[in-house]
């Protein structure tokens, strides 16, 4: 499919093919048919992307403390490949359309395939001829509204959302600065709602658009516009100001005050400047308001991803009510927009209509892209030419980070050759990851891979509640599996993959790499000597993680089962044997199997026992990992996976890392084997699940 990208090194905008998106059980696949390109917000993210990296730093200072942040915490050389690897993706652009639902997730209620929907959302509602949405982000378009005017009900979701904040009622006299499409549309809803209505523009063509359709609109003079807006108000000032224009200037918040009567609202709905004086404001004590984006339930996960939807009597209006109200009044036709498209651009035509932003050649305000009528969702995107020599292949299903900077590499390294297809959510990810890493094609979704008759060798980096399912359906269809740790996040899980196992003829092997260190097998090797139990002690610093962080998505399992379980197998690895039994202790603020602090202790058969301490509030300066092995007469211990002494001398390791190369040249070893039995990383899973049993918080 076609999808419109800006890429974060600069450059222009551009129209690329990838496969369509897949979508979650809260989510509908919808083929566009028109989308509405946001001039104020879509121009600021492509003129933020065509800067230079000082331009980047000067507009996000807060990205530029991130990457310091990082730089301390692990190295200068890692942030900068982070960095880059940034920089090397595609932004989507579009946050606001309409097309028809294709498929709709069993956890969506109110929509239904066939159905005209609008929807919305930066990410996911993109120019793209496929969208995967969330369900509460789709609103059933009513009869008689077309799809280019439904493709407006996201922005005008915006607009309502910005009135909502100012509490007016009929009469209420308003002025409306900026009269761009937000401005416009706000300047209509308040209309609709009773309200009387100046406007502001620098521009001459949005001030005529706006007298067209009632209301009182000024090009901006200074103190003759102050005047005649307080001449409107017979002298008193307006009831309240919204802020939708698009400009780092903070002119235009600081015009607010002199247009408002007392203890009036200012409400902030574009990305205006916010550099304010404060004695305007408190001279009049203005209330400042901010609008945020459709309405309750923005960037929410639990509503936008899950589901899981406010009741009406405790928020009246979400966003996803928000888009159904602003589509009820195009139906009524108390809301008109067909009049604000100005240019219209097929999507493979995209580039243009945002040159023509960036340009400012000619007036603008809605600028439409349109979509062919049939398309294939399931057609793959071929990437470079088939190997001549028609092998079996690698197919891998996930496209983050890690897959792409860390494991493939691995796999690459490590002698496997052909790389046949590759599959994420997204689409978009999946085609520029196939691209950078020599895929033959990408494709849609986890099954267009699985069933691939070229691929022998599926690799699994999804999101981790995804993991068991996928690794046991590609055994049962004879594939060999590496799935990325954690195999299973609950017992029903990683018994489903076991039945796979025995079911399937392909090997298992899953992503518990510090096992095929250089240091566990050097640390082994020493403690071989002689008989008797050991006593391990593994100590993990790690980061404090944001609270939208994605290991605090309960349906990921959180940090003890997708992070501790590593260190769990490594103890296993060391003592040459899983464990007995074991018990967890988390910290109890909130959700302990959410939390972010966990002391694990570990028994074994042969009677050894380890902790496994790991904290996320210690300090950066020291060492993430430390494991010290005491007994048999003998010491060891590992920094980093970087050093090792034994008995109190330093051990010098061939290659200092965390062992991904050789544990995936051993996952290629047991392939041509033929014979492994997975029993080491289902005992480990087992182990780390019954550790979260024993905290008593297992979902």
């Amino acid at each position: 499919m076609k999808q419109v990208v800006q890429p974060l090194s600069g450059g222009g905008v551009r129209v690329v093919e990838v496969p369509a998106p897949t979508i979650g059980p809260a989510e509908v696949l919808v083929r566009t048919l028109a989308s509405v390109i946001s001039p104020g917000t879509e121009g600021a993210l492509a003129a933020l992307s065509r800067a230079g990296l000082i331009g980047k730093a000067r507009a996000r200072p807060d990205i530029v403390r991130q990457v310091i942040d990082r730089a301390r915490r692990d190295g200068i050389v890692s942030t900068a490949r982070a960095v880059r690897r940034r920089l090397d993706e595609d932004t989507p652009l579009g946050y606001s359309a309409a097309g028809i639902a294709e498929e709709v997730g069993e956890a969506v209620a109110g929509v239904r395939p066939g159905q005209l929907v609008a929807t919305a959302g930066a990410g996911k509602a993109n120019h793209a001829e496929f969208q995967a949405v969330p369900g509460l982000l789709c609103a059933v378009v009513p009869e008689g509204v077309t799809p280019e005017d439904a493709a407006f009900a996201t922005i005008a979701a915006i607009a309502l959302n910005g009135l909502r904040q100012a509490d007016l009622g009929p009469g209420s006299r308003v002025v409306v600065i900026g009269l761009g499409l937000l401005g416009q549309l706000t300047s209509r809803l308040a209309l609709a709602a009773g309200c009387e209505v100046a406007g502001v523009d620098l521009a001459e063509s949005p001030i005529e658009r706006a007298r067209a359709n009632g209301v009182f609109a000024l090009q901006e003079a200074g103190d003759d516009t102050t005047t005649a807006v307080l001449d409107w108000t017979d002298g008193a000032g307006a009831d309240a100001v919204f802020l939708t224009a698009a400009t780092p200037s903070s002119d235009a918040a600081m015009r607010a005050p002199a247009l408002c009567r007392d203890r009036a609202a200012v409400v902030v709905v574009g990305d205006v400047g916010l550099e304010l004086a404060r004695a305007p404001f408190y001279e009049k004590e203005l209330s400042i308001r901010f609008a945020r984006s459709y309405g309750p339930g923005r960037y929410d996960p639990s509503y936008e991803e899950w589901g899981v939807d406010y009741p009406d009597g405790f928020v009246r209006w979400t966003e996803g009510r928000n888009l159904a109200a602003a589509l009820g009044l195009m139906a009524s036709g108390r809301l008109v927009v067909s009049d604000l498209v100005t240019h219209r651009f097929p999507i493979d035509q995209a580039p243009e209509a945002y040159e023509l932003i960036a340009a400012k050649r000619e007036p603008y305000l809605g600028i439409a892209l349109r979509y062919a009528e049939t398309l294939d969702a399931k057609a793959p995107i071929a990437l470079r030419a088939p190997a001549t020599e028609r092998k079996s292949g690698v197919a891998l299903i996930g496209a983050g980070g890690f897959a792409t900077a860390v494991l493939m590499p691995a796999f690459r390294e490590a002698g496997f050759e052909r790389f046949v297809a590759v599959a994420s959510a997204s689409g978009l990810s999946a085609a520029r990851a196939g691209e950078r890493l020599g895929f033959e094609r990408a494709v849609s979704g986890a099954d267009a891979a699985v069933d691939d008759p070229e691929v022998g060798v599926v690799v699994i980096a999804t999101p981790h509640d995804s993991h068991a399912a996928l690794a046991a359906q590609a055994l049962r269809a004879g594939k060999h599996v590496f799935c990325e740790k954690p195999l299973a996040l609950t017992m029903e899980e990683l018994q489903e993959v076991e039945d796979a196992v025995a079911a399937g003829g392909g090997v298992l092997w899953v992503g518990f790499n510090r096992r095929s260190s250089e240091a566990v097998a050097v640390v082994r090797d020493h403690f071989a000597r002689a008989g008797g139990p050991l006593v391990v002690n593994y100590r993990v610093n790690t980061e404090h993680l944001a609270p939208d962080h994605w290991y605090n998505d309960r349906r990921q399992g959180g940090r003890l089962l997708g992070e501790v379980c590593h260190f769990v197998d490594t103890c296993a690895a060391i003592v040459g044997a899983p464990a007995g039994s074991v018990q967890a202790f988390a910290s109890d603020s909130g959700e302990r199997l959410l939390a972010g602090d966990f002391v694990l202790a570990l028994s074994y058969p042969d009677g050894s026992v380890a902790t496994i301490s790991y904290a996320s509030a210690g300090h950066p300066s020291v060492e993430k990992e430390r494991v010290e092995v005491l007994g048999r007469g003998h010491s060891a211990l590992i920094v980093d996976y970087n050093s090792v002494m034994l008995d109190g001398r330093s051990a010098s390791l061939h290659r200092a890392d965390k062992g991904h190369v050789a544990h995936v040249r051993a996952f290629r070893d047991a392939i041509a084997a033929g014979t492994f039995v997975p029993e080491p990383f289902l005992s480990s899973t087992r182990t780390t699940l019954l550790a979260a049993e024993s905290t008593g918080r297992l979902p």
